[in-house]
């Protein structure tokens, strides 16, 4: 009985010890000597593959410079990992400490707050429709009767539905599993219209076959904010992310590292997203903060 009890003792000792460190990224890094940085696929100039296991982006770009600092409050090098995940399950891949931080492109928004930390706004996006340039479709009233796409998990086609010139539009909706097998349903004439973010739009146009082909067209949907992800209650952590990027924002190397992915030509086809930063991100750099999307619809 005793070994039993001695057992059980310290099983939970272990999975205590397991839970403190997953709320402490900087020990569980440090002790790892890794880091799990969560990509996408195709999130636009955020976040994307390049292929063979290996991303670039913004947000990308911004979370390699957050674990240079990561590894000099650990004293050691540290290995990158990177796990790509989706708008399905990022959120509980932060949350049980698979993934260490995410550089992709998700809404900070209130309820997500009561499950993750967000380090403070890097981009505001404006949520917008793509269609084929030869559709004739100019504004959310036209996708009446039409196909939409979205991807699954995100907020998109709700703000659609809420949108006061979207009233009384019935329009069908299909998802895709991620953003590029959404575009894939517009390129395929699945659906009429993809909505998501306009950058995430513009992105998957500048990879397409045939980029002039497209159009970004229509009402803005939604302002909102986008931020790096990180595990709740977790100050150290969150105030390191928040200080590296304060530190780009006013030395002005966020707006040549913005540049670097929405204006320069990228790899790997040195396409042009061609999006320069709205006066919303700039606003954002001026005055940095984590406010989540519901601040940013007050009137």
């Amino acid at each position: 009985m005793k070994k039993v009890l001695l057992a059980a003792a310290i099983a939970a000792a272990t999975t205590g010890a397991a839970f403190a460190q997953a709320n402490d990224t900087l020990a569980k890094v440090k002790a790892a000597g890794a880091i799990t940085m969560g990509v996408r696929d195709s999130s636009g100039a955020l976040s994307y593959t390049l292929g063979d296991g290996k991303y670039a982006g913004f947000h990308v770009d911004l979370c390699q410079r957050i674990v240079a600092n990561v590894e000099k409050a650990a004293g050691r090098k540290l290995e990158v990992k990177y796990l790509p995940v989706t708008s399905q399950n990022r959120i509980p891949l932060v949350q049980n400490g698979t993934v260490d931080i995410e550089c992709g492109s998700t809404t900070n928004n209130a309820t997500r707050q009561k499950d993750v930390a967000f380090a403070v706004t890097t981009y505001v996006e404006e949520v917008r429709i793509a269609v084929k340039a030869s559709s004739g479709i100019n504004s959310l009233a036209q996708l009446s009767g039409k196909t939409v796409a979205t991807t699954t998990g995100t907020t998109s086609v709700q703000l659609l539905r809420k949108h006061e010139r979207a009233n009384n539009v019935n329009f069908n909706e299909v998802f895709g599993k991620d953003h590029a097998d959404s575009f894939l349903m517009l390129e395929s004439g699945r659906a009429d219209a993809f909505v998501m973010d306009g950058q995430i739009l513009a992105g998957n146009i500048a990879t397409s076959k045939d980029p002039a082909a497209y159009r970004i067209v229509g009402e803005t949907i939604s302002v909102e904010p986008i931020a790096i992800m990180l595990r709740k209650d977790d100050a150290a952590f969150k105030k390191l992310a928040d200080d590296t990027l304060r530190d780009l924002m006013k030395s002005g190397e966020m707006a040549k590292i913005y540049d670097k992915w929405f204006v320069q030509p990228i790899p790997p086809k040195n396409t042009k997203v061609g999006l320069p930063a709205s006066e919303a991100t700039k606003n954002a750099w001026a005055n940095p903060n984590d406010k989540p999307l519901e601040d940013y619809l007050k009137k």
